[in-house]
């Protein structure tokens, strides 16, 4: 994992007319393919109770250049969509890159979240939780296949030539 020193005002942005096709989805939609991926994704952290600081907490993640946003909680050790009318326990907001880095492994949430690339808000003791996990996280013991943790860290260069400002 790297850490570097990149100019927040440079970050590439997803144009808005690519993501509008997204954004006409109904949000229950977005919301059900992430949390049947990361069921997925986490299916051992869910059997061991290693995500139970969800529980009853509602985590909202908006994605700011592509104005989506998702909205989840823990269940009966399974992530489900939460209502929208219910106030979010914790918000992480950030752009589609700096999501991108995250997923990655290209920059650690030290870096992301100090440089308020990728911000929270709400339940401090939630988000150290949240933050203790992404850091402890083992790609390699997870489903998310050699490809495309390498796709990942390749598009990070085309993404940014193609939407850098």
């Amino acid at each position: 994992m790297q850490t570097s020193n990149i100019n927040h005002e440079s970050q590439p942005i997803f144009p808005a007319p690519l993501s509008l096709p997204l954004r006409l989805l109904p949000s229950f939609v977005h919301n059900s393919v992430l949390v049947t991926t990361l069921n997925q994704l986490f299916s051992n952290e869910l059997k061991q109770d290693e995500l139970v600081f969800l529980q009853g907490k509602i985590l909202h993640i908006q994605i700011e250049d592509m104005d989506i946003e998702y909205r989840f909680t823990l269940v009966d050790k399974k992530l489900i969509a939460a209502d929208k009318k219910q106030p979010p326990d914790l918000v992480l907001q950030g752009t589609v890159y700096n999501y991108l880095l995250l997923a990655s492994r290209h920059e650690d949430t030290d870096t992301l979240f100090f440089s308020r690339r990728l911000r929270m808000q709400g339940d401090t003791e939630l988000g150290l939780y949240v933050k203790n996990f992404l850091d402890g996280m083992d790609m390699d013991s997870h489903k998310v296949p050699a490809y495309l943790e390498h796709l990942l860290q390749k598009s990070l260069p085309v993404y940014k030539r193609l939407f850098g400002r």
